[in-house]
């Protein structure tokens, strides 16, 4: 993508006068319009096992509750009469202009609810020229997704496992493929206790789902006794032995930085103390996540954390947001608190599970006309002018 700003678009107007035009052709959203029958209509499609595997979370779900109504807790304050009649979305992140303050998150194993999977997305994403973040644990090859996301910009994110060299590899890999960041997710050290997995015994990496990236990389496969496409169970207990790695440490940071010359955003920080340690060692950027609640059962809310971090970062470093976002309020809230742009999880994965290419494409629609109409109802033409002010603490 170019480093110029994209051109303004009114996504919102734009997109109500599509629908309502339709609607006189007697046309209605094939993809629901909220998160909420958004959702439900996903769960009718999926599997009892495929939608307990995305929409659960670690232990009773207590984090991802608390995800929720940290929102609520934020009120905007609109203001009036300042000339919102042409907006720009457009934010810079790590030097490059995006035309939108949101991305893809990454969320791996997408084949449990669509075949096309990670493809699908990035398709959808390069046609929206949004930025995607795929997971070391897709269904689909980091190149192949890397073909169909095109000439949008594609981040990778690593599950740093117990396997040195197979790290490099895939960090290697995403620099021949055209990746232009490394995020590095830090909470999954360990895989939670989440209940609704383990009441079901499904794991779909032992099905030989989400392991695309590894069965196809040649270090994975030098490492087993014979070849994936002989033996996949050998594959599969191979992946389980090597995925996490809650022995990392800090120091660790130093075998990252020698085997890439992409930038480094750490993914999972929550408390300002490790911002500030992130920073000192040459990270590029900051994501305040908590995995949308999926790692620690009774953490603190994300969107609680991102003052606190916001105020330790000041302008050293771009921080990012996830965990949370359901629509476009949600995402003017981030900004307001300091975010420079969000990821969208879940509401993209039901419009993959619901459309594919056109469900994804759909629900970020949707999503990017929330934001704009709620950016411009709040009295701002550009996401450059909200900040704290904006805000209000409700109860």
């Amino acid at each position: 993508m170019s480093n110029d700003a994209p051109r303004p678009m009114m996504y919102g107007q734009e997109r109500q006068n599509q629908i309502y035009l339709a609607g006189l052709q007697g046309q209605r959203p094939a993809i629901p319009v909220s998160y909420e029958a958004l959702e439900a209509q996903a769960r009718e499609r999926l599997t009892p096992e495929a939608y307990g595997y995305v929409a659960g979370g670690a232990g009773g779900e207590d984090t991802m509750r608390a995800n929720l109504a940290a929102f609520r807790r934020w009120r905007i304050v609109p203001r009036m009469l300042r000339n919102v009649a042409q907006r720009d979305l457009h934010v810079r992140v790590l030097d490059q202009a995006l035309p939108v303050p949101a991305l893809f998150a990454p969320i791996g194993v997408q084949s449990i609810v669509h075949p096309e999977a990670e493809v699908a997305v990035a398709r959808a994403a390069a046609g929206l020229g949004m930025p995607l973040i795929l997971s070391t644990a897709s269904s689909k090859t980091l190149e192949e997704v890397a073909q169909a996301a095109g000439s949008a910009p594609k981040w990778f994110q690593l599950y740093w496992g117990r396997d040195p060299e197979l790290t490099a590899s895939f960090l290697a890999r995403a620099e021949r493929a055209g990746y232009s960041a490394l995020v590095v997710t830090l909470d999954t050290n360990l895989l939670s206790w989440r209940e609704r997995d383990i009441q079901a015994a499904y794991l779909p990496f032992l099905l030989g789902q989400g392991i695309a990236n590894y069965v196809s990389d040649p270090v994975f496969r030098a490492s087993l006794p014979q070849p994936p496409e002989e033996n996949p169970q050998a594959a599969v207990l191979r992946f389980i032995s090597v995925f996490t790695n809650p022995a990392l440490t800090w120091d660790d940071l130093a075998f990252l930085r020698a085997h890439t010359r992409l930038p480094i955003i750490l993914k999972g920080i929550l408390h300002p103390d490790d911002a500030r340690q992130a920073l000192d060692r040459g990270v590029a950027g900051i994501i305040v996540s908590n995995h949308g609640g999926r790692q620690v059962d009774g953490a603190q809310a994300a969107l609680d954390a991102l003052p606190g971090i916001v105020a330790a970062v000041g302008d050293r470093a771009p921080i990012l947001f996830d965990s949370g976002i359901r629509r476009g309020a949600d995402v003017f809230k981030a900004l307001a608190l300091g975010a420079r742009a969000v990821l969208l999880g879940r509401p993209y994965i039901w419009g993959l599970a619901l459309g594919g290419e056109a469900g994804v494409r759909e629900v970020a629609l949707n999503l990017l006309a929330d934001l704009d109409l709620t950016l411009a109802l709040s009295g701002h033409a550009s996401i450059a002018t909200v900040d704290a002010a904006s805000l209000v603490r409700g109860e």
